[in-house]
């Protein structure tokens, strides 16, 4: 049987993954959300994105909101940036973690950013230059690690090779995503055994879709694989543009759910996070997914 780590960190993403889909949410609730969801004892979150507000309307208020993350203790927050521009204006704003999202496959990074993979790529180093330059991190995440909605599956070497290069500029952290929720605890493990060895000691992070009802069994199938650090949206909210009928992240409390009962400490209350939940669905107006949210945690029998 594998050996589960002791512990695994939770990033939730219901602030900007969760509402990028959505019509935009006023800040007074956004505000609301993030206030229940630091109270589920999270130390992780990503806040937003700077990113054009033309294309993600939800998430315009990147730099307003940004001001509100000094009044939160213990938080680390992050953003998303496709841009050296976007890189910038999260370090003007105050952030010191920053995501770049680089697809693995064309087609999906032609739709998403306008670019082709290799010329995604070729704005790692001035990223990673603008970040470290101003005392941030950064992080690359590769996105359609597994499959594409336009070009199908993605073959394993485009993925190395983003790694590769994320890893010669001197990222801090990388991050695989299953973007349209299509993988399986399988794939999962044979992609994740391929890019250890190419790392050495940068921290590997992934993201998965419930799209196919899998995400969950592909977020334990990871940490078997001894990945430690998973993204995760209270409610399951948010979702890919790009993927059709795409029912949203691996809920939290699904997540925080599952890993408590494995015996792997998590960070995250459970009830704090289906409470958090709860406040997520009521600023984004309509159900979420999440199977907690739902049935609630098993009865207590006191």
């Amino acid at each position: 049987m594998t050996e589960l780590p002791a512990h695994v960190d939770i990033r939730e993403v219901a602030m900007r993954d969760g509402l990028q889909i959505e019509a935009p949410v006023p800040l007074s609730a956004k505000m609301k959300m993030l206030e229940a969801i630091v109270a589920t004892g999270v130390k992780e979150v990503e806040a937003t994105a700077f990113v054009s507000p033309s294309k993600v309307p939800a998430l315009a208020d990147a730099a307003e909101l940004a001001t509100e993350l000094a009044n939160f203790d213990g938080v680390e927050f992050c953003a998303l940036v496709a841009s050296p521009n976007g890189a910038k204006r999260a370090i003007a704003a105050g952030l010191h973690s920053i995501e770049y999202v680089v697809s693995a496959a064309a087609g999906h990074s032609r739709a998403n950013v306008g670019r082709s993979t290799a010329e995604a790529v070729a704005q790692i180093p001035e990223i990673t230059a603008i970040a470290h330059d101003s005392g941030a991190t950064v992080e690359v995440i590769v996105a359609t690690a597994w499959d594409c909605p336009f070009d199908g599956p993605t073959p394993q070497h485009r993925v190395l090779d983003v790694v590769k290069a994320a890893c010669d500029n001197d990222v801090d952290r990388l991050a695989i995503a299953d973007t349209i929720g299509t993988t399986t605890p399988r794939r999962v493990s044979d992609l994740v055994a391929a890019v250890r060895p190419l790392i050495g000691d940068i921290p590997l992070g992934a993201h998965f879709h419930n799209t196919r009802g899998a995400g969950l069994a592909s977020a334990y199938a990871a940490v078997c694989s001894g990945i430690t650090r998973l993204d995760a949206s209270v409610g399951g909210l948010g979702g890919c543009p790009f993927a059709p009928g795409a029912s949203g992240n691996i809920a939290t409390e699904d997540l925080v759910y599952l890993l408590r009962d494995s015996g792997v400490h998590v960070d995250v209350d459970l009830q704090a996070a289906i409470e958090a939940a709860k406040v997520a669905q009521t600023a984004v107006g309509h159900g979420l997914p999440s199977a907690l949210l739902r049935a609630g945690d098993r009865p207590s029998g006191e």
